[in-house]
C-alpha cells in the first residue's frame, strides 16, 4: 500500500487519504499470509465490494474492540499516513459509547502517538463539521449510528438526505457527500451483523471508501477474516471474566391463584391472531406446573388446564380478544370474565414476587461474598439490575416527589437484613465503608428522561432489540468513572432492559434480570455487558500482567442472577456459544500436522513432513495426551498448565525444535468438555476462609502431627544388568502388537451443485469403503530410529536400549514389521514398567532437617467451593475433595471418617505436603488418628483412589504410592502407617495386614 500522502485530496479541496497502490494479488497474498499466523482459514479470493479489500476481526464481546481499532487508527496514520476515518455503528447506544471512549483514551493515545483524533457525531443540521473534517491535515474521524446512515444517504429522498445531496452555498455549491468521498475514507463498521442490508452499503459506497475494516464478534456476512478471537479463545486467554450463574425454578406452585402469562401473539396475514400464553397445568400424576400453549378466540383455558379451580370462571378468550397490539400499546387478551391480560406483565402469581425478592437478595449476597475481598484489593464492585418496568422501582406522588416501586423497596429491606446478618463476618475497614453508606444512596436508577424530569420506560422501536434514548445513554456515560470510584455510594444500579446496550462498565460482578424469561434476548447478550475484565481505583485493568494466569478469574467473576433455572439458561448460553465459535479443528489424527504450515509473528516458519505427522500423533498418544478417538485429554491440559509437558522426540533431526509449533497445533483442537468451565454453579456454598479448629488443638492430632512432620531426601541404586534381563522377559512373554489398517473412502462429485447441497453435506454421492491391511515395505518412505525411540521414551541409555532389543526373541521382533508405532510404544511401556519395579524395590529414605510450619493448611484458598463439605473431626470446618462431583470417592471417604467412632480426628493434607520420589514429589491426601485400643494402628497416612487395581493407576502414580508404602510401613520409625484404598472400609481391612 501506498506510503505517501495526498496533500490534496481528488476533488482539489481538503485533504484525503492516499490511494492503495497495490494489486489485488498482492493484497490477498498479504492476507492469506496474515491469516497463516492466526490458524484462520485461507482465503481464496479477495473481497473489494466496497473499497480495495474488506477485512472482518472478529473479536469477542468485553475484549477491547472500541481500544483496538482506535490503535488501529493510529497505526495506519503512522505507516500509512491516512488520516481520514468513519465509523459506522448501529444504534445510539453504541455511538455514544464509541463517542465515550474516544474521549476517554485521547490523553493514552496521545503518549504513544504524540497525535489527537478529532472525532465528531455527525449531524444533518450542523454541517459545517463535515468541511472541518476534510480539510484537517489530523486524524479525523466521523461517527455516524445506522439509522441517520441510512436517512441521510439515501439518495433522491427528503430531509437530511434532500441536505447531504444538494449543492449549498456554504460548501462552495458543493454537494456534502462529495466532499467526504473526495477523501476516500476508511470505514470502520462496528457490529455490521446488526446493520446489514442494501441501504447500509449503497450509502457506504457513496463514500468512495479507500478500504472497509469490519469489527464484531460474530459475522453475518463474511469478508477476508484477518484476526479471530472468539468467545473461547477469549475465556481461555484470559481476556473475559469467567461466568457463574445462578438459576431459580419455583417447583409446587400452589394453585391459589389464576397465574397467567401473554408470551406472544402471532400475526399472519391469512389467520386470525394467535395468542400464546403461558398458564398452570395439572399432569396425570397431579403435578402443577407451568407451560405455554397457542390460544384462538373461544378457547378455554380451564380446559387446557386440566380443568385446575382457578380457571374455572370463564377463562375464555372473548370475541375479538385478542389485539396485537402496536409500537406504542403492548399487545393484549380479554377473557370473558373481564380479565385482561398485558403483553410483559404477570397476572395473579403470588409466586412471581417471591422470585423477584429472592433474585434480589441472592444478588446482593453475591456483591457481598465478593465485595470485601475486591475493596481490599482497591477494586468497586458494582451489581446491575435490568427491569421492564420503571415503575417497579422507581414511581412518583401528585407532586413529582420520588418514590420507591415494588423492586425498589423490596432491594431496601433485602439489603438491611443482609447487612444486620452479616456484619460480624466483615473486617473493620470494610464494615465502615459499608456503615458510611446511606441505603438510598446505595442503588441509583438509570432510565430515559421526559420533559419534566422523571423516569420513564424507554421506547423501543419496531425491529430492535434495545432502545436509541440519548437521555438515558447520557446519564449513563456520564456516570461511568465515576461509578467506578469509591467516593461514589452507588454499587447497586438499576437500568431499564432496553438500555441495556449501554451498559458495559468493567466492574460490574453480578448482573441480575428481573423480567420474565423469554426468547427475545440472547443468553450471550445478557451476561455480555459485564463481561469486560475489571480495573482498581487507578485504572489499571486486573489482568494476567497484573494478576498473573492463575488470579484472573478469581478476581474476574461474573455471576448472573438468571430468571430462569439454572440448567435451562446455562444450556441456552452454551448453546449459543457454541453456534458462535469459529472453525476449529476437531480431533487428531495420524494425518493431522501432515502438510500444516505455522507462521509465527516473529517471521518463523514450521510445516510437518507425513513422517513429522505419524512421529507427533505416537508422542501424543504415547504420553496419553489423545484418546484413541484423538481428543485432547485432561492429563494433556494438566501437564501443560504445570509446565512439565513430555519432551518431543528430536527425530527425525530438528522435530524437536518445533514443539512450540506442535503444541500450538494441538492447543487448537476444540474440546466441548472445556465450554464447562465458562459457567459455574452460583448457588454453592462460598466459603470465604478455611481456618484451623479446635480439632487441631487436640493431642491426637498434635501426636500424629509430630510423627510425620518431617522432610525426607531418597537414594536409589539398581542393577543395569538386572534391568535388561527384566525388560527383555516382560516384551518376550507380554507383548502384543496389533495390525495396521486403514479405510479407503470414495465418493464423487455430483453432476451439479448448490450452495444448499454443500451445506447439507450432500455435494458428493456414491460413497463406498474399502478397509484393507497395512504392511510396512522394504521400500516404506517412513523410517524410524528404533534404538534412539527406545531409548528417549525409556529414558534409557542408546547402548542398554540397543542391548534389550538384540536380546529378545525373534517372534517377537518380528511384531516391528506389522505396526512400528505400537511395537515401540510397547517396548517403552515394558521398560519402564521394569524400572519403576526395580526403583521401589531399591528405594532408600532419610529424614533431612526442615519442617513443614501448621500454615500450610491455609495458605491457599481453593479455586472452587462447588463441592466443599463441611466437616466434624477435620482439623478445619471445610474438607475440599478432589473430583468434580459432590459423591466422589474422596467426599465419601471425609464423610465415612466423620462417622466412624474409632476416628478422633483427621486432615484432608494440602498439595504442599510432600514426598519426594524418583518420579517427581507425592502428595497423600490424608492423616488420621484414631482411638487408641480400637484399632491396630492408631497413627494413618492414606491416600484414596476410585480403584487399586495396579493395571489402572498410571505408571509415575503407582511408582509414587509405592515409594510412600516403603517410606511409613518399613523405614519410618513415626509408627503412622501408609494405605492407598478405594474407600473407609478398604482402610479397616488393610490395617490388619501391616506390621
Amino acid at each position: 500500500m501506498s506510503s505517501e500522502f495526498d496533500q490534496i485530496n481528488d476533488a482539489g479541496f481538503g485533504y484525503g487519504n492516499a490511494a492503495v497502490t497495490l494489486g489485488s494479488a498482492s493484497i490477498l497474498a498479504n492476507i492469506n499470509r496474515i491469516q497463516e499466523i492466526y490458524q484462520i482459514p485461507e482465503s481464496t479470493t479477495l473481497c473489494a465490494d466496497v473499497g480495495a479489500c474488506q477485512l472482518d476481526i472478529e473479536m469477542e464481546t468485553g475484549t477491547g474492540k472500541t481500544y483496538v481499532y482506535t490503535k488501529a487508527m493510529f497505526e495506519l496514520n503512522k505507516h500509512y499516513g491516512w488520516t481520514k476515518f468513519i465509523i459506522v455503528v448501529p444504534s445510539v447506544a453504541i455511538r455514544e459509547g464509541v463517542y465515550k471512549s474516544l474521549e476517554s483514551t485521547k490523553d493514552h493515545f496521545y503518549q504513544q502517538y504524540t497525535k489527537l483524533l478529532k472525532f465528531f457525531i455527525y449531524d444533518s443540521k450542523n454541517l459545517n463539521l463535515l468541511d472541518d473534517y476534510s480539510e484537517s491535515t489530523d486524524i479525523s474521524v466521523m461517527i455516524i449510528n445506522m439509522q441517520a446512515f441510512n436517512t441521510s444517504l439515501k439518495e433522491g429522498g427528503s430531509g437530511d438526505a434532500r441536505i447531504i445531496f444538494s449543492e449549498r452555498d456554504d460548501f462552495g455549491s458543493r454537494m456534502p457527500i462529495d466532499v467526504v468521498a473526495a477523501n476516500r475514507p476508511i470505514i470502520i463498521q462496528d457490529e455490521p451483523q446488526k446493520m446489514g442490508g442494501a441501504a447500509t452499503k449503497a450509502g457506504i459506497k457513496r463514500f468512495n471508501p479507500l478500504f472497509s475494516l469490519y469489527f464484531s464478534a460474530t459475522h453475518k456476512e463474511k469478508h477476508n477474516t484477518v484476526y479471530a478471537l472468539d468467545s473461547l479463545d477469549a475465556y481461555n486467554q484470559k481476556l473475559v471474566k469467567r461466568i457463574e450463574v445462578k438459576g431459580f425454578q419455583v417447583k409446587n406452585l400452589m394453585g391459589q391463584s389464576s397465574y397467567l402469562y401473554l408470551d406472544d401473539i402471532k400475526v399472519s396475514h391469512n389467520k386470525a391472531p394467535v395468542a400464546r400464553i403461558e398458564f398452570e397445568r395439572q399432569t396425570a400424576s397431579g403435578e402443577r406446573k407451568k407451560v405455554i400453549a397457542s390460544f384462538n378466540v373461544d378457547d378455554d383455558i380451564y380446559v387446557a388446564s386440566g380443568e385446575l379451580e382457578q380457571y374455572r370462571d370463564d377463562f375464555i378468550i372473548a370475541p375479538d380478544g385478542i389485539r396485537p397490539g402496536s409500537e406504542q400499546t403492548p399487545g393484549s387478551v380479554t377473557f370473558l370474565n373481564g380479565t385482561e391480560l398485558i403483553r410483559g406483565v404477570i397476572s395473579g402469581d403470588a409466586t412471581d414476587e417471591a422470585l423477584r425478592r429472592i433474585q434480589i437478595r441472592e444478588t446482593i449476597a453475591s456483591h457481598f461474598q465478593k465485595e470485601e475481598q475486591l475493596f481490599r484489593d482497591g477494586i468497586k464492585c458494582l451489581s446491575l439490575f435490568f427491569i421492564d418496568e420503571v415503575a417497579k422501582y422507581r414511581q412518583y406522588d401528585e407532586d413529582g416527589n420520588e418514590l420507591l416501586g415494588e423492586y425498589g423497596r423490596i432491594f431496601e429491606e433485602e439489603y438491611e437484613q443482609a447487612l444486620a446478618d452479616t456484619p460480624t463476618l466483615f473486617n473493620g475497614d470494610y464494615l465502615a465503608h459499608l456503615q458510611s453508606i446511606p441505603l438510598s444512596d446505595t442503588h441509583k436508577g438509570y432510565f430515559s428522561i421526559d420533559k419534566k424530569g422523571r423516569a420513564v420506560d424507554s421506547a423501543v422501536k419496531r425491529g430492535q432489540e434495545s432502545s436509541d434514548d440519548i437521555s438515558a445513554y447520557d446519564l449513563i456515560l456520564k456516570n461511568k468513572e465515576r461509578l467506578l470510584s469509591f467516593d461514589e455510594p452507588t454499587r447497586f444500579i438499576f437500568s431499564h432492559s432496553a438500555l441495556r446496550e449501554g451498559w458495559d462498565n468493567p466492574n460490574v460482578f453480578q448482573i441480575c434480570t428481573l423480567k420474565h424469561s423469554d426468547n427475545t434476548v440472547g443468553k450471550r447478550q445478557e451476561v455480555g455487558r459485564g463481561m469486560r475484565l475489571c480495573v482498581n481505583q487507578d485504572g489499571d485493568r486486573m489482568d494476567s500482567m497484573v494478576l498473573g494466569e492463575g488470579g484472573v478469574h478469581n478476581t474476574n467473576v461474573l455471576t448472573v442472577i438468571a430468571s430462569e433455572s439454572y440448567q435451562g439458561f446455562v444450556s441456552g448460553l452454551q448453546s449459543e456459544t457454541l453456534n458462535e465459535l469459529r472453525e476449529r479443528p476437531l480431533v487428531i489424527d495420524n494425518a493431522f500436522f501432515k502438510g500444516r504450515k505455522l507462521v509465527f509473528e516473529d517471521g518463523r516458519e514450521f510445516t510437518f513432513t507425513e513422517q513429522e505427522s505419524t512421529i507427533i500423533y505416537f508422542y501424543l498418544a504415547q504420553n496419553g495426551y489423545i484418546t484413541p478417538e484423538g481428543k485432547v485429554t485432561p492429563q494433556y491440559k494438566a501437564d501443560d498448565a504445570a509446565g512439565i509437558l513430555a519432551p518431543l522426540p528430536d527425530s527425525p533431526e530438528g522435530l524437536a525444535g518445533k514443539a512450540e509449533a506442535v503444541h500450538k497445533l494441538v492447543k487448537s483442537i476444540f474440546d466441548e468438555s472445556s465450554l464447562t468451565g465458562l459457567v459455574s454453579n452460583g448457588l454453592v456454598t462460598k466459603i470465604t476462609e478455611n481456618k484451623l479448629n479446635d480439632n487441631f488443638k487436640k493431642k491426637e492430632w498434635q501426636e500424629l502431627w509430630r510423627r510425620i512432620n518431617h522432610k525426607y531426601a531418597y537414594t536409589v541404586h539398581f542393577d543395569d544388568e538386572e534391568l535388561r534381563r527384566k525388560a527383555i522377559e516382560h516384551i518376550n512373554t507380554q507383548l502384543n502388537v496389533g495390525e495396521l489398517r486403514y479405510t479407503m473412502t470414495r465418493g464423487i462429485q455430483e453432476a451439479t451443485g448448490t450452495r444448499e447441497s454443500i451445506e447439507e453435506g450432500e455435494h458428493f454421492a456414491d460413497v463406498k469403503t474399502t478397509t484393507q491391511t497395512l504392511t510396512v515395505s522394504s521400500g516404506s518412505t517412513i523410517t524410524y530410529d528404533l534404538v534412539g525411540e527406545v531409548a528417549r521414551g525409556a529414558t534409557i541409555t542408546r547402548r542398554s536400549a540397543a542391548a534389550i532389543l538384540e536380546a529378545i526373541a525373534p517372534q517377537q521382533f518380528a511384531l516391528y514389521k506389522k505396526n512400528p508405532e505400537e511395537f515401540i510404544a510397547g517396548c517403552i511401556k515394558a521398560i519402564i514398567t521394569e524400572k519403576a519395579t526395580m526403583v521401589v524395590d531399591d528405594i532408600s529414605y532419610n529424614a533431612v532437617a526442615g519442617e513443614y510450619e501448621s500454615t500450610i493448611f491455609t495458605e491457599k484458598a481453593p479455586a472452587s467451593y462447588s463441592n466443599a463439605y463441611q466437616a466434624e473431626k477435620n482439623i478445619q470446618d471445610w474438607v475440599f475433595p478432589d473430583g468434580t462431583s459432590s459423591k466422589s470417592i474422596e467426599h465419601k471417604f471425609a464423610e465415612d471418617l466423620d462417622a466412624a467412632n474409632e476416628v478422633v480426628v483427621y486432615a484432608k493434607l494440602p498439595r504442599s505436603f510432600q514426598i519426594p520420589t524418583p518420579v517427581g514429589n507425592y502428595a497423600p491426601d490424608w492423616a488420621i488418628a484414631f482411638a487408641e485400643g480400637t484399632v491396630k494402628h492408631i497413627f494413618f497416612v492414606a491416600e484414596t483412589k476410585g480403584t487399586m487395581d495396579s493395571l489402572e493407576l498410571r505408571g509415575a502414580e503407582d511408582v509414587k504410592i509405592k515409594c510412600a508404602r516403603k517410606l511409613f510401613n518399613e523405614m519410618s520409625t513415626s509408627e503412622a502407617r501408609y494405605q492407598a484404598v478405594a474407600k473407609y472400609d478398604d482402610l479397616l481391612q488393610a490395617m490388619n495386614t501391616l506390621n
